[in-house]
């Protein structure tokens, strides 16, 4: 999801080595992957400059990770990382997250905000890990200094600086400030992840106490001297405008403080509680300009896209080899079927919201925000402001899944606290306001065309879907002459999500249709959808050929060693080709997704020909590197409710324009005890970085979908299930 990113030009992509005295300590800033070629001294940042690194007297390392936490473990990684070449106490580490603003100011020390697409450590690993190998070798020439004693000889252990011949020791607390007065190294080398000690375990989060305790902020949290309170409402409509409304009625009630209009779709209210705010909202008439997209519903959407899948019909093509139409024409015989994947809501626990103090010499913003960056260009841009007049202070975030790389709600908390200079302003969205005003999980359809020989081997693999492009609407300098290469995730020829199968003849192409209902990065993104066409129709494949699923895809993997050994894991733990369990029946999917690859065996129950029970899913994943094995197996199960809830519970329907879900009465999320029974196998290969938040997610539905056809023999090409009255048991 780095898609996310879409800045205005700011100040140059310089790198940073630096070091500056912080409170009578280290200040350290990293060697990152896009800048310059020249090292900026110390002496040219300001003497207030907080890095990476910070080692306090007491020992405490205070790392500062520019990364967002949303509950995926990103910021405990990235600390095992730099704590893991900083050779210091694990137990005393803590964290800070900069701003994008000082980041700016120092020629973006701190590197990428974005926190999306399951890139947090993977594309981030190899400059923070060099940032703690360089003040290692900084504290310990400022203790060789110390001691006049060759660097050589000395060694650094649990915040420990030993001089081996001598056996002096110090710690790295009481020559930090000298260490930030020595002239950084050069030519800095990484350890062999086969000898690291704090990354690659399963340490405990560094979050979690604060979190189960109640003492985390986040967004909805935050309280400033004389805040007010704004509730917002939006046109429901996707496009529609504000056309008037009824100011007078809501200055009259309790605690209002003022009316303003929001943009040219979105009037708010400003109170002394958010209660009051939202009361008053709900109270006061408001007319709106619906326009044309008024007349859209999910019908004339699914009517539309339904067309797209016409081969007459204009696409774009992804991935092709050999020629796929003309064995299609020849084949033997042929298996064909059509899925679709609907819009999905991110529904995160905590809805948008954003706090900002403007005033006419500065503004500020205090939010969740999975783009620091793009959240800071936001502020930039609604204030008028020049960037060293502005800055975003992140929070944590009470869930993101894509949802908040966007920035519409801190450009509305911008906007209103611009018509409120002075005061602190603390937007909070509603849920009705959160459900309906999203950037959805795009809606697809999909055909499939197979082909066999007269010996029942596949010759020829025809996909084509039909649906929206999210970079046509998010990032459209992006698109490849017009083309979504991100609608091909899963399905690629290369790169960190191909196709795990050799296909004689092989056609993938996308008709790409966009709706006016806006779609965005939802956790897994085009991954989830492409994973349930492709698997589902590997298993009708197999099934057409009379073999068994497992066998069917191996035969089509030699050549994908990765993919083949994930598939393999997890059909060996289910027990695959073994009896199953008496009324149990299994199912199995396999896939690439963000650099990693990973596959699912479930085992389910079907009571009734409609209740679906998941016993067991068992799980294998290949990111290349572990950085926390123990986070890894949490992600796994996490991102298989998400993934559970889309295939049973998810959806959203469009009924006059608008999305009809409204809140978690209409859009449920599966409960602890649908929750089965997971089973992870982490099986990090090394010599690449690949994702883990979100690659697993795509594999949990197809493999239950085709536990369910060996349990009832009927296919289910259409998602959610709870449109065809199926639910769980």
């Amino acid at each position: 999801m780095n898609q996310m990113l879409n800045l205005p030009a700011l100040n140059r992509r310089a790198f940073v080595v630096g070091a500056a005295a912080v409170g009578s300590g280290l200040a350290l800033g990293f060697d990152i992957p896009f800048g310059g070629p020249e090292a900026v001294r110390a002496a040219e940042i300001p003497p207030e400059v907080n890095a990476w690194v910070v080692i306090r007297p007491d020992d405490t390392v205070v790392i500062r990770i520019a990364r967002s936490e949303m509950g995926q473990g990103t910021l405990t990684g990235l600390a095992q990382l730099v704590a893991e070449e900083l050779e210091c106490d694990w137990s005393k580490v803590t964290t800070e997250y900069p701003t994008p603003g000082q980041s700016v100011a120092r020629k973006r020390v701190w590197g990428d905000f974005s926190t999306g697409g399951s890139r947090g450590i993977r594309t981030s690993h190899e400059y923070v890990r060099k940032g703690g190998a360089t003040a290692r070798l900084m504290l310990i020439q400022a203790a060789a200094n110390e001691w006049k004693v060759p660097a050589s000889e000395c060694t650094a252990a649990n915040s420990i600086i030993t001089h081996t011949p001598s056996g002096r020791t110090t710690s790295f607390g009481k020559v930090a400030e000298a260490a930030a007065k020595v002239e950084p190294p050069t030519d800095v080398k990484l350890k062999d992840p086969k000898d690291w000690k704090i990354a690659g375990k399963g340490l405990k989060r560094l979050d979690t106490v604060d979190k189960t305790t109640g003492k985390m902020i986040y967004g909805i949290d935050l309280k400033l001297p004389g805040m007010l309170n704004a509730a917002v409402k939006a046109c429901p409509v996707f496009g529609g405008k504000l056309k008037s409304f009824d100011e007078a009625k809501a200055m009259g009630m309790k605690g209002v403080k003022k009316v303003v209009r929001v943009n040219d779709n979105a009037v708010a209210v400003v109170a002394d509680t958010w209660w009051h705010a939202k009361s008053a909202l709900e109270a006061m008439p408001i007319v709106w300009d619906e326009g044309e997209n008024a007349r859209v519903t999910s019908a004339t959407i699914a009517k539309w896209l339904d067309e797209g899948l016409d081969d007459a019909q204009p696409a774009f093509i992804g991935n092709q080899n050999g020629d796929a139409k003309a064995a299609l024409a020849g084949a033997a015989r042929k298996v064909e079927a059509v899925y679709n994947y609907p819009y999905q809501n991110h529904a995160a626990m905590e809805p948008l919201n954003a706090t900002a103090l403007y005033t006419a010499d500065k503004c500020e913003v205090w939010c969740g925000t999975q783009n620091g960056e793009a959240a800071f260009a936001a502020t930039l841009e609604v204030s008028g402001l020049p960037a060293d007049k502005c800055d975003v202070h992140k929070i944590m975030l009470g869930g993101g899944f894509g949802r908040r790389g966007q920035t519409d709600y801190v450009r509305q908390a911008v906007a209103i606290a611009k018509q409120m200079p002075g005061t602190p302003i603390k937007l909070l969205w509603s849920r009705e306001e959160d459900m309906q005003h999203g950037t959805y999980h795009p809606i697809t359809h999909c055909k499939l065309t197979g082909a066999f020989d007269a010996d029942n081997n596949l010759t020829a693999l025809h996909l084509r879907l039909s649906g929206q492009s999210i970079l046509f609407s998010l990032r459209p300098e992006a698109l490849v002459n017009g083309m979504d290469p991100a609608a091909f995730q899963g399905l690629a020829a290369s790169g960190e999500a191909a196709i795990g199968y050799s296909v004689p003849n092989l056609l993938i192409e996308h008709a790409m249709r966009n709706p006016h209902v806006p779609p965005g990065f939802w956790r897994g993104v085009n991954v989830n959808h492409n994973a349930i066409y492709l698997e589902c129709f590997m298993d009708e494949l197999a099934h057409a050929a009379g073999q068994d699923a497992v066998e069917f895809r191996r035969k089509l993997m030699t050549k994908h060693p990765k993919n083949l050994a994930v598939l393999n894991a997890v059909a060996e733990k289910i027990g695959w080709g073994t009896p199953a369990p008496q009324g149990v029946y299994r199912g199995i999917a396999q896939h690439m997704g963000y650099g990693s690859y990973v596959a699912a065996a479930a085992e389910i129950s079907v009571s009734d020909g409609n209740k679906i029970k998941v016993h067991r899913i068992v799980a294998a994943t290949d990111p290349g590197y572990a950085v926390n094995p123990a986070q890894i197996e949490r992600q796994i199960a996490g991102s298989f409710v998400y993934g559970l809830t889309g295939l049973i519970y998810g959806g959203c329907t469009v009924k006059d324009g608008y999305i009809e879900q409204t809140n978690f009465d209409t859009y449920n999320s599966m409960r602890i005890n649908e929750m089965p029974k997971v089973e992870s196998i982490v099986m990090p290969s090394g010599g690449f970085w690949g994702g883990v938040g979100e690659p697993t997610i795509c594999v949990a539905a197809p493999a239950v979908l085709n536990a369910y056809f060996a349990a009832t023999g009927k296919r289910l090409r259409s998602v959610p299930l709870r449109d065809q009255n199926i639910s769980f048991a």
